[in-house]
């Protein structure tokens, strides 16, 4: 459940019109419900009772700091991916022993200010990233703790530009290789290997891939147990799907519950890195409506809003719900929705059958908590919108809104 909903033809979030928010914070802008949030997290996290865990969500999804700071009173941990998501999780006061550090290019700097901050572990993509965190630790007279991703060559069966598992991915480390580094790493002097990481891909839609990467984890970890190296933590990743369009994802129960029956005996903390999953249909975008056109073949609606503001459509394809903003009777039409970047890419629907709207309509486009502004740019020097939290009836003004004198804030050194 989520906490847009209807009211005498209005939508509102929470207990606030999305219309009155809109007269206070003009479009585009996106807004998050506080209530939705919070019910998400805690119904991945209790998912997982009778486990020893650790739930670190996943800042990319979405990094503004009201978020990471709402969640981290919940007792989230974070899964970062850059020294910039370090210093938000850092900025919004979450605890670096709930912080896992991701990702296949950590530069030496990132290495450095996450062995300072006493992060939990960095879970390490290559050979040559391990050498480079032992020498910065060395530099550092610090020891920093560290797990392996494997990369199972198991498909996740999802879009394929966000399966991170397979054998052709970027991502982490075969099996034989990881075997080889686990046993470099029990032999470096500022290293202390203490997890096991591993993780899929995004969007999923079955539990399946979920058990058969776990699988072959147990295998492996009982490997390094003949090695007599103590695994302390075992990191599954996020990737739980969320519904978007006709999606029928599993509800966290029901991968606790495959989880705990595979790791019956195993004296292991579990890390999940949910993102989407907490935040996906936590917000909407909303923009309004500049123009309709028909053409010979099209329609087109013409909105405020673009892939500078909301990339996936144009990146992945991907499938947004999109509806007035004051619900309405009578004809729907099939329209491209569309931007106003100088790209044909430029779109937020494609052939979408939707009513018929006119100038100045509002449209609040759904499912855009997760992956929305964090993926935003300024491209067309586009000053990216506001961002909103609600809370019930309280509004916070989580980013304002960019204005022209930010785009050329870095630059004003050429006059």
């Amino acid at each position: 459940m989520h906490y847009f909903e209807y009211k005498n033809g209005k939508l509102f979030a929470e207990d606030i019109s999305v219309e009155d928010l809109v007269r206070e914070y003009n479009t585009p802008l996106y807004i998050y419900s506080a209530k939705t949030l919070r019910r998400h997290f805690k119904a991945f996290d209790s998912a997982f009772e009778g486990i020893r865990h650790l739930t670190c969500y996943s800042v990319k999804a979405n990094s503004n700091l009201c978020v990471l700071k709402l969640l981290s009173e919940m007792g989230s941990g974070m899964d970062i991916v850059s020294g910039g998501e370090l210093f938000r999780a850092l900025k919004a006061g979450v605890d670096p022993q709930k912080i896992v550090y991701s990702g296949v290019g950590k530069r030496e700097h990132e290495i450095r200010e996450a062995i300072i901050s006493n992060i939990l572990m960095f879970n390490v993509e290559s050979r040559q990233e391990l050498e480079k965190i032992n020498q910065v630790a060395q530099e550092l007279d610090s020891v920093a703790r560290i797990s392996l991703r494997i990369n199972p060559d198991v498909d996740p069966k999802t879009h394929p530009y966000i399966s991170t598992g397979l054998k052709k991915n970027k991502f982490g480390l075969d099996l034989e290789q990881a075997l080889e580094s686990y046993q470099l790493a029990k032999e470096l002097p500022n290293i202390e290997p203490i997890g096991i990481d591993c993780h899929i891909g995004s969007q999923l839609t079955t539990i399946e891939p979920f058990i058969e990467a776990l699988n072959r984890i147990i295998k492996f970890h009982s490997k390094l147990k003949d090695l007599g190296i103590d695994i302390r933590y075992l990191d599954l990743g996020g990737g739980l799907g969320i519904t978007y369009d006709e999606e029928q994802p599993p509800h966290p129960v029901e991968l606790g519950k495959a989880i705990r029956e595979n790791l019956k005996g195993l004296d292991l903390t579990l890390i999940l890195e949910p993102g989407r999953v907490i935040a996906g249909n936590a917000g909407i975008l909303v923009t309004r409506v500049l123009y309709t056109k028909k053409t010979s073949s099209k329609n087109f609606i013409i909105v405020d809003a673009a892939m500078n503001d909301l990339l996936r459509p144009s990146l992945y394809g991907s499938f947004h719900r999109i509806s007035c903003v004051h619900e309405k009777e009578g004809p729907a039409s099939t329209a491209d929705v569309v931007g106003p970047i100088c790209e044909t890419g430029d779109f937020l629907a494609q052939d979408r059958e939707i009513r018929e709207v006119e100038q100045n309509e509002l449209l609040a486009v759904f499912s855009a908590g997760a992956y929305g502004f964090t993926m935003s740019s300024q491209y067309n020097s586009r000053p990216r919108g506001a961002e909103v939290i609600i809370d019930g009836d309280k509004i916070t003004l989580a980013r304002r809104r960019e204005v022209y004198f930010d785009l050329v804030d870095l630059e004003d050194q050429c006059f």
